[in-house]
């Protein structure tokens, strides 16, 4: 770490600001959208609040740590994380050890609380892929080193997810492994042949699962079944209609009432739209993108290839959620099951993108000297961009 000049000023504020910021419109709207149901299923209004407090508060403590723990620590422990990250996805999918909910053995028991440990491997898959293109420095360019060691190793996440199933957070997967490749200089060519074979394995995947073939048809006409399949869709574009520029006013909200299926997760944002409009919607979109604009920079003036990659991972796989997520509120992609970062309810999502956020505070405490910074010269697109970032500053 002989290269590395500690601290700034200070950790990056912005970001924390963010964060907090969104966790507090989480907490707000969580409120919202589930004391109606949580009064009628536990009779405690507060039911998922408080529950989601914990959350909060112990998600507060890992990203302390993580933002004091210096970044290079994950490095040196990397080959554990993936140890203890593959065994937990392996122990999900036994029947005495996973705990099966809607058909799906995502969650693993640890007292009152369940933990999704598909949620952990996002972190595990972008410190070792970050670990490994650093270590392999310009011979990411080559087939044998810089993708196909990357491909298996996805691959195997991958194919454990999918065993779940839970093929919304597998596609996650998949593209923030192609992106992370792509800027750190992997051959494109290499990354078109692979998604040209898998794009006929999951048409294979959707049509093998009536489920998801009927999600699909529901995305593409979603009048075609509106009491089944299409409700939950339909009445999301209920929600955000009916919201208008400014909403119908916070708790005012009618789709939540027993309309619009489990609207504290995955549709939190519907809730959102109806209650404070576009408004509401526009700021919301508006924190992840400043989010996302300090991850990238961050990234561009880490003091090291494994800083870079890793902040950009970090800061990649939060935006993916909320883009994604986003999309299926409104229309855009079908039905996926993924959360809205810092938002939605849910304990395995809030750590792991508090512990993001931590360990990117962490390499933002961090510079590079002149003759570091200008010594560094990569094949990859965000490696190149952090010299021109570098040569600005």
């Amino acid at each position: 770490m002989a290269h590395l000049r500690e601290h700034k000023s200070s950790y990056d504020l912005v970001l924390l600001f963010v964060t907090f910021a969104l966790m507090g419109i989480g907490l707000v709207m969580l409120y919202s959208s589930s004391s109606i149901m949580a009064q009628q299923r536990f009779g405690d209004s507060m039911y998922f609040v408080k529950r989601q407090i914990l959350f909060s508060l112990i998600g507060l403590a890992v990203l302390i740590v993580s933002k004091n723990l210096p970044y290079v620590v994950y490095r040196r422990l990397v080959y554990v994380i993936l140890g203890v990250s593959l065994l937990s996805l392996l122990l999900v999918l036994l029947p005495q050890v996973g705990h099966r909910v809607g058909g799906a053995r995502r969650w693993l028991r640890l007292g009152p609380l369940s933990v999704q440990p598909a949620e952990f491997a996002k972190l595990t898959l972008i410190i070792y892929i970050s670990y490994s293109l650093a270590k392999k420095k310009d011979r990411v360019r080559e087939f044998s080193v810089g993708y196909l060691p990357h491909l298996l190793i996805s691959a195997v996440f991958i194919g454990l997810v999918l065993m779940q199933p839970d093929l919304g957070t597998a596609v996650t997967f998949a593209a923030l492994v192609f992106l992370l490749l792509f800027v750190a200089g992997v051959r494109l060519r290499f990354l078109l042949a692979t998604g040209l074979v898998l794009i006929p394995l999951l048409a294979l995947t959707i049509a093998q699962s009536s489920y998801r073939l009927e999600r699909l048809l529901a995305f593409i006409n979603p009048w075609r079944d509106p009491s089944d399949t299409s409700f939950q869709l339909l009445h999301s574009l209920f929600a955000l209609g009916s919201g208008g520029p400014l909403g119908v006013g916070l708790g005012s909200g009618q789709q939540k009432l027993f309309y619009l299926p489990e609207p504290h997760t995955d549709f939190i944002l519907a809730v959102i739209g109806e209650e404070t409009g576009m408004v509401g919607i526009a700021i919301v979109l508006l924190l992840y993108g400043l989010l996302i604009y300090k991850g990238v920079k961050i990234a561009l003036r880490a003091p090291d290839r494994y800083g870079t990659y890793l902040a950009f991972g970090l800061t990649l796989v939060i935006g993916l959620q909320a883009l994604i997520n986003s999309a299926v509120v409104m229309g855009l992609l079908p039905t996926k099951g993924l959360p809205l970062p810092f938002i939605s309810y849910g304990g395995s999502s809030l750590l792991t993108n508090l512990a993001a956020m931590g360990i990117l505070m962490n390499i933002s405490s961090y510079t590079r000297s002149q003759a570091q910074t200008f010594g560094f010269q990569s094949p990859g697109w965000l490696d190149n961009a952090r010299h021109d970032e570098a040569r600005t500053r």
